[in-house]
């Protein structure tokens, strides 16, 4: 039964202890994970989650499928779910823009206060897709959100078939990584600030080969804007680059592994990261550590399988919450809530 605001339901899946090894020293930590949205007719997915004037939120797209329903249409929603307390959930949010399938909700806090949220909006006829519109939308309390509304970018570039992915905002100016083919069919990978969150100028081309898409910019201490890049051909590793202000000159490594939906924070110096893990024998969503230059050092993997991953991360306290979503408990992806001690980290 969907969670609504007569019947809040929080279900508990698992409450375990994860051995996690650190040299000679071992420790043990609890995981805590609920479900804390989904029923058997709703395909939930592609989460993140932020604090906001008191209130946790949690975006995500909903549908009937990964992207199609019965009829052949894909017409994703976003929906965004709050809560006092972390444990109980209700719906504030369903939004939809007829023709568009409503994708990957990312949300962040601007410098005025604003909750903005991010996701793309794909276009499809007869189930072949046919344009990509990023699209937007803003809320002053957290519960009341604006009509998505498109993106606009000053570019002069042709945005026909592209995906703006997750902003953070850094000294009062948001950074995001757009990505997409342009009218030849090739691929790019570009960097854009605003400063209202519907314009959007370009700050550089960034030279990462191979199919690369998702991307997510942070900062680190010393003030190097840092992104970690999905690619998606060749060994389909990811990229960790970084660049000192005005952010147009980047260095470059590969990473050691694949990713898929990933988001990370930087805190103590450390890399916390969340990623859809590829190793055999089934895809689930992992945990990591890291150093500054990327190399990644897996600490956790969070219950989950198969069509799983894209993680919001929270620093709360002494935990680091993680939404993500998995088909791990039913034919219908849900999503869940993990709260891991930042010790685990260490």
């Amino acid at each position: 039964m969907m969670l609504n605001k007569t019947n809040q339901k929080v279900f508990l899946i698992l409450l375990c202890l994860l051995p996690f090894s650190q040299k000679a020293n071992s420790q043990s930590y609890t995981v805590e994970c609920n479900k804390i949205w989904g029923d058997a007719d709703t395909y939930c997915a592609f989460t993140s989650i932020i604090k906001h004037k008191g209130n946790y939120l949690c975006s995500f797209r909903e549908g009937v499928s990964h992207i199609f329903d019965e009829k052949g249409k894909a017409e994703g929603k976003v929906r965004i779910i709050a809560s006092r307390n972390g444990k109980k959930w209700k719906s504030v949010y369903l939004g939809s823009k007829k023709g568009y399938d409503l994708r990957d909700p990312k949300m962040s806090v601007m410098p005025d206060g604003r909750v903005m949220v991010i996701f793309g909006g794909s276009i499809y006829q007869n189930k072949k897709l046919v344009g990509m519109e990023p699209q937007v939308c803003f809320s002053t309390d957290g519960i009341h959100y604006s009509e998505p509304q498109p993106i606009q970018f000053t570019d002069g570039y042709i945005h026909k078939r592209d995906w703006l992915w997750r902003v953070t905002w850094h000294e009062g100016t948001g950074y995001a990584v757009d990505y997409g083919s342009d009218e030849n069919n090739k691929s790019f990978l570009r960097l854009y600030s605003t400063t209202d969150g519907i314009h959007f100028s370009l700050v550089c081309n960034l030279s990462v080969s191979d199919s690369p898409n998702e991307t997510t910019v942070r900062f680190l201490p010393d003030g190097r804007m840092s992104l970690m890049v999905r690619r998606d051909a060749a060994d389909c590793k990811g990229y960790w680059g970084t660049a000192s202000a005005p952010y147009t000159q980047w260095e470059w490594s590969p990473m050691e592994m694949r990713l898929g939906g990933q988001d990370f924070l930087v805190h103590n110096n450390k890399l916390l990261v969340a990623t859809r893990s590829y190793h055999l024998p089934q895809c689930k969503t992992a945990l990591y550590k890291g150093n500054l230059k990327g190399k990644l050092e897996e600490v956790a993997v969070l219950p989950s399988h198969g069509d799983s991953s894209y993680p919001g991360l929270l620093i709360e306290g002494d935990k680091l919450w993680i939404s993500y979503y998995s088909c791990h408990q039913g034919k219908k992806a849900a999503i869940y809530l993990a709260k891991v001690p930042l010790s685990a980290f260490d």
